[in-house]
């Protein structure tokens, strides 16, 4: 009975506190009226998107958007159909009403839906301004948006007549906002291309685009496929936020300070026509023995003729190097293995770059170059074979692995503690060693240690439209996957595996790339794991492309020197990269920014918002502008002494990191929390990092820095002597920092130019000294408040 009534009286207590539940704010509407551009499509099987079905990705869950838009209409059939009358009956006060008409008004020989610009179209225009208003409702006109109408020589052509003009005038008269979604497109055509603009329009796509139509038939410059309205609807969220519109509230903010979804990239992706070609009908056989390079040669070229899809069917598929061709997916069904061949004489010399700067290597398992609309996706394995090419050093390996290795064959160094896979790779790379590197880019010159240029194993340059899914890429001789400025790149559920000694394996590095996401991959390599890079010292200046517009998200990194990586070849900058949900385990560093004088470049404008870290062996946070290419964990007996540099003039081999955003993150178990580290001439600017719980041996060391906050920051440090170290900064904002109860000393400053460092919010009488100020600092240099 007891239970009983408690259970009621429970009950009773839930029913009470749901009917005093504040009531749910009223959703927002925005109703979208106009036409086929704008207008739902009914058939998703089909690639024809109008903007209004991507608009609301960008709004907040309190918007629901009514898309009215019809195919085919013009504001007087819009009218005289029925429908804006329909658009009344649901319109409360306080809606939005996003009109769009022009496309069709113009069709003088059609009476159904002809309206003139000056007369009838003005007329219906200023009707459905004035009526919105009058229920309270909040219009808003858009001028048509582009037809992509460029002429023989790429410049834009007229699209629209006057009914852009009008729409300003009645925008202007009517005194409401005016999205000018006309000049705004082309403005985005014209930055793009008549090339570029290609993929934004439906018919474009493989399978439908028509290189030489024989008319009627046409390609369809009007209407757009996904990717393209997504576009237009950014266009359109962006500027409600740049006029301030009341709207702009419900815009959906991401995680990264101060950018809206609308701010983020847009990622162009791959579409293949249906048609498959299965391998095993071009000669391959599954048998692990039979060499199969021609096989897929003539498999991938008949489905380059038209585009679609090469299918590797299940089983052990031994070959030489595959290059890729325009409009074909590379599918590895589930059980398929490509086993590249460890006959290094398959793999031709061929001209490349190697770290940032041009080179001659062998030629890539996978390759691809100047292509357009390439994907390899599958749930199969590649292995690269990579221990064929890579020396190993013996303090890598335990003493059975290192015998097993070396009667495996190859040649010992003379200390008898490294092990080469042959005497053309021991000499390549003594020389390489001693300096000696030869810089010829004829392939001739190089015969005598052609064992030594290990290949990247996916190798994609100048390349548009990739997608990366679902596979296995593993064993490789080199960097793992390398897009060199490429475009438009997604990666998703990739999985890359190395040897954790594997040198020079990193899973993924994106050189001078354009526009891409990466997301739900795992790496477990022999070097960096997620590395942004943008090319060496004077070449890398030279070619000037940044590695730019990158969202990073929800994967995890093992065992790598680094878990997000920027440099250290980034001499041709690197800006507006997004990163978040990751997780980095057992990498030496976790968040990884390298350079060093010579570089030059700028890097800028990194968002990172929720990263985990464990067993991180070096810095949990780095930014280091004396990158001397070792190993960021040291082997024993190594220094980990920076090197003795004096400041220097500026020039254009100076690097510069600055406007970081990093929030929540958290490591247990690092050496060091945070090191940032500048140069004397040029400090690092402009970091801020928030949220964070670092578990440490050190805290924060700081040293030739500018601009740095750290806020709601946990230095867990075993070493409170100090727990903050900082040298030769300024403008410090230590904004509630936690640490360890009896510290020894909270923070020391030193360096006669540190000034201006301000430490709030923190409680300092847990240390048992707050404050140590070096000989040269002045006293007011640190200033300690509560708010």
């Amino acid at each position: 009975m007891k239970a009983t009534l408690t259970v009621l009286l429970a009950g009773l207590a839930t029913s009470l506190t749901v009917g005093f539940r504040p009531a749910a704010a009223p959703q927002t509407q925005i109703f979208l009226v106009g036409d086929s551009t704008m207008s739902d499509k009914p058939d998703l099987a089909k690639p024809e998107r109008g903007w209004g079905m991507e608009f609301g990705q960008y709004f907040d869950h309190q918007v629901v958007i009514r898309n009215t838009a019809v195919n085919g209409r013009s504001t007087k059939s819009f009218y005289r159909e029925g429908r804006w009358a329909k658009v009344l009956e649901g319109l409360k006060p306080g809606d939005w009403v996003f009109i769009q008409f022009g496309h069709n008004d113009s069709k003088v020989d059609d009476s159904v839906r002809s309206a003139p610009a000056q007369t009838t179209y003005r007329q219906f225009l200023t009707r459905f301004v004035q009526e919105a208003k009058a229920k309270g409702a909040n219009p808003v006109l858009l001028t048509p948006v582009g037809r992509r109408y460029f002429d023989d020589a790429g410049k834009r052509k007229d699209d629209h007549g006057e009914y852009p003009a009008v729409v300003r005038e009645v925008a202007k008269a009517q005194k409401v906002p005016l999205i000018d979604l006309h000049e705004k497109s082309w403005a985005m055509y014209s930055a793009m291309g008549e090339q570029g603009t290609r993929p934004l329009f439906w018919s474009y796509q493989n399978g439908y685009y028509q290189p030489n139509p024989v008319p009627p038939a046409k390609n369809d410059n009007t209407h757009f496929s996904e990717y393209g309205a997504t576009r237009v609807a950014q266009l359109v969220a962006q500027d409600v936020q740049a006029q301030h519109l009341g709207l702009a509230s419900h815009l959906s903010h991401t995680p990264f300070e101060g950018k809206l979804a609308a701010d983020l990239p847009v990622v162009l992706e791959p579409v293949f026509k249906k048609d498959t070609f299965n391998l095993t009908k071009y000669g391959a056989v599954a048998d692990g023995q039979t060499l199969n390079t021609e096989a897929f040669r003539k498999a991938i070229e008949a489905c380059a003729a038209n585009g679609g899809t090469v299918l590797v069917p299940r089983g052990l598929w031994l070959t030489g190097p595959i290059t890729l061709k325009n409009n074909v997916n590379l599918h590895l069904a589930t059980g398929a293995l490509v086993q590249f061949t460890a006959d290094r004489s398959q793999y031709p010399l061929i001209k490349t770059t190697w770290e940032g700067e041009d080179a001659i290597r062998s030629q890539a398992p996978i390759s691809g170059v100047d292509l357009t609309n390439i994907a390899i996706t599958g749930s199969g394995t590649f292995d690269g074979a990579g221990d064929a090419w890579r020396p190993v050093k013996k303090s890598k390996l335990n003493e059975t692995q290192w015998q097993k290795l070396v009667a495996s064959g190859g040649v010992l160094s003379e200390k008898k503690d490294m092990w080469y896979p042959s005497a053309a790779s021991m000499k390549g790379n003594l020389l390489a060693a001693d300096g000696k590197a030869r810089k010829s880019l004829n392939p001739a010159d190089f015969d005598d240690v052609r064992d030594y240029l290990r290949p990247n194993m996916l190798s994609l340059t100048r390349c548009k439209q990739i997608l990366l899914q679902g596979f296995t890429i593993q064993n490789s001789p080199a960097w793992t996957i390398h897009p060199l400025l490429c475009e438009n790149i997604t990666l998703r559920g990739v999985t890359a595996k190395n040897p954790w000694y594997g040198q020079n394996t990193d899973a993924l590095d994106l050189e001078s790339c354009r526009n891409g996401v990466v997301e739900g991959c795992t790496f477990d390599v022999g070097d960096d794991g997620i590395c942004i890079k943008s090319g060496r010292d004077e070449q890398g200046r030279k070619r000037g492309v940044p590695t730019e517009n990158f969202i990073i998200r929800d994967t995890k990194v093992y065992h790598a020197h680094g878990g997000f990586v920027i440099g250290s070849e980034m001499s041709g900058g690197a800006r507006n990269l997004y990163v978040s949900n990751c997780t980095f385990m057992g990498t030496d560093v976790g968040l990884r920014f390298k350079t060093a004088r010579g570089r030059g470049g700028v890097v800028e404008n990194i968002f990172v918002d929720g990263v985990d870290m464990t067993d991180i062996a070096g810095e949990a946070i780095l930014f280091d502008m004396y990158y001397a290419a070792k190993d960021p964990v040291p082997m024993a007996g190594e220094s980990t002494a920076p090197p003795v540099i004096a400041a220097m003039p500026l020039n254009e081999g100076t690097p510069q990191f600055k406007t970081f955003r990093i929030k929540n993150v958290t490591c247990k178990g690092a050496t060091t929390g945070i090191l940032v580290r500048g140069l004397p001439e040029m400090s690092i600017k402009d970091i801020s990092i928030e949220n964070a719980v670092l578990e440490c041996k050190k805290g924060l060391v700081c040293q030739e820095a500018e601009n740095i906050r750290l806020k709601n920051v946990s230095l867990l440090s075993a070493d409170t002597a100090p727990v903050m170290e900082v040298q030769n900064s300024r403008n410090l904002a230590l904004d509630g920092i936690r640490y360890a109860n009896g510290a020894e000393l909270l923070l020391r400053v030193t360096g006669d130019r540190s000034k201006d460092i301000r430490l709030t919010n923190t409680d300092t009488k847990k240390a048992k000294k707050d404050v140590q100020l070096g000989d040269k600092v002045a006293k007011k240099t640190v200033i300690t408040a509560q708010r």
